[in-house]
């Protein structure tokens, strides 16, 4: 059987992958290492002190993992072998020029083999410190780009962005920058310097760590809303793309957005999550019975879209671009659900009611968690009922609080009502087919995902299946 052109494209191929022990990449790589184990070399920057303990991460946090359980039956007693001869971790920070690569032999090795960048690293709480997320999301972003451009052999630079990086746009939002150009007052270089101004009068008054950590979060909001985004996560990835579109050069650069990521779809296995995403925060404490009631609009999309199926995205745009060499070209793709497949609130409410009916939480005490469906209250109103809380309450009990960072935490998602175009995204599936892509293995058609048969046999108890419920 003749090879797919998505899995000849990486025989040989010399990669960099950023952000390597985030959720996103570990499927990314056991993709590549599953499907084409003749990829000259993945390499994957680790957050560490030195290459060794670099090392270490990889096989603690990443290979040990049980989404390598399949790459690992196959190969058996040779699986150690194929991890040491195609993978090798790379101690660095991208929030440092030369990606903090301290080892100058091995950064000019890589500089005159890397053909590829994936950039996924990136800080992902909402709520983070404006000078991390700065460092990481904005200049990090731009500190890979500059090393990039020193590679000798480098044909494509592919940045992990994320579709809200349009704020709170209402109606269709294009794949495109449009949406970013029509912001070009802000000045990143201006926000950077506030940032450490702020840092730097935080340090003088000789306060503690924790207040510091506190105030520079708070900042971060203060900025982004004050800019028009709602969390200083969207906002500084928002800046992140600005500075990758404005100093990319001749450099061919592909932008995928994807929109809130969930558990595997199909591959390499059903189900397979780490961490408490974005939706299972709900999910989660809603199975526990700690959460009754919960802001958001029933008529909403919620824009889920399963991480596979963004990984089979980034997979198929890499061949297409690659191949095409379109230098000084700028392409984004929305990888989500809203405009073909939207997952309705209600519809949510309905799956998860029925499988905790069906299914219910043990607590501590060995019994069962009877929950009620979920009862889900127009943001203003909900905030005015916590308010009338306040003034019969002097101290709010913790379930009030939990649900009011709640409201806070999710509003720009649960009443979000944009739709995402990804008519590039189809574009590209028919440029695939055209290549001799296999689009069965490579999957990222959103319309072919059943909600209901995915959320209850496949989401949920993966999240029981990792101890997250």
């Amino acid at each position: 059987m003749e090879m797919d052109n998505a899995v000849k494209f990486f025989q040989g191929k010399t990669i960099l992958i950023t952000g390597a022990t985030g959720f996103l990449a570990k499927v990314f790589v056991e993709k590549i290492l599953r499907l084409q184990p003749n990829v000259n070399k993945l390499y994957l920057l680790v957050r560490a002190s030195n290459n060794k303990s670099a090392t270490q991460r990889l096989y603690d946090e990443i290979i040990s993992t049980e989404l390598f359980k399949i790459l690992r039956s196959n190969w058996g007693s040779k699986f150690d072998a194929l991890i040491s001869s195609r993978v090798k971790a790379v101690a660095g920070d991208i929030s440092f020029e030369n990606l903090g690569l301290n080892d100058s032999e091995l950064r000019e090795e890589m500089r005159k083999k890397i053909q590829i960048i994936v950039n996924v690293a990136a800080s992902t709480d909402f709520g983070e410190r404006y000078d991390a997320a700065l460092g990481i999301n904005t200049f990090g972003a731009f500190n890979v780009l500059n090393f990039g451009k020193k590679c000798d052999k480098l044909k494509l630079f592919l940045h992990i962005s994320t579709a809200y990086v349009c704020g709170e746009e209402t109606g269709i939002i294009l794949e495109n920058g449009e949406n970013l150009k029509r912001r070009n007052d802000v000045n990143i270089f201006e926000e950077k310097r506030l940032a450490e101004e702020q840092l730097s009068q935080l340090q003088n008054q000789c306060i503690p760590d924790k207040a510091i950590t506190s105030s520079m979060k708070e900042f971060g909001l203060e900025r982004a809303k004050m800019n028009g985004w709602p969390n200083t996560y969207v906002f500084t990835k928002a800046m992140g793309e600005m500075l990758l579109g404005k100093f990319k050069g001749d450099l061919p650069l592909v932008i995928i957005r994807p929109t809130i990521i969930a558990s595997t779809y199909k591959q390499p296995f059903p189900g397979w999550i780490e961490g408490v995403r974005t939706i299972d925060v709900v999910l989660v404490n809603y199975g526990k019975g700690k959460l009754t009631c919960f802001p958001g609009n029933l008529n909403s999309a919620l824009d889920v879209i399963p991480v596979d199926m963004v990984v089979n995205a980034m997979v198929v745009a890499m061949e297409v671009h690659y191949a095409q060499h379109q230098y000084s070209c700028e392409t984004i793709y929305h990888v989500g659900t809203s405009s073909k497949n939207p997952l309705k609130f209600s519809d949510l409410r309905n799956v998860v009611h029925y499988y905790f009916t069906k299914n219910p939480w043990i607590d501590t005490n060995g019994q069962k968690v009877e929950v009620g469906k979920l009862i889900v209250v127009f943001y203003l109103i909900n905030i005015l009922c916590c308010q009338r809380f306040e003034k019969i309450y002097t101290n709010l009990n913790r379930r009030v609080k939990f649900i009011l960072r709640l409201a806070e935490f999710y509003k720009p998602y649960s009443f979000f009502t944009g739709i995402f175009d990804d008519r590039n995204l189809e574009g590209l599936q028919r440029v695939a087919e055209e290549r001799g892509i296999d689009l069965a293995e490579f999957n990222f058609d959103s319309r072919s995902i059943d909600w209901e048969d995915y959320i209850m046999n496949s989401h949920i108890p993966g999240l029981l299946n990792q101890g997250l419920l």
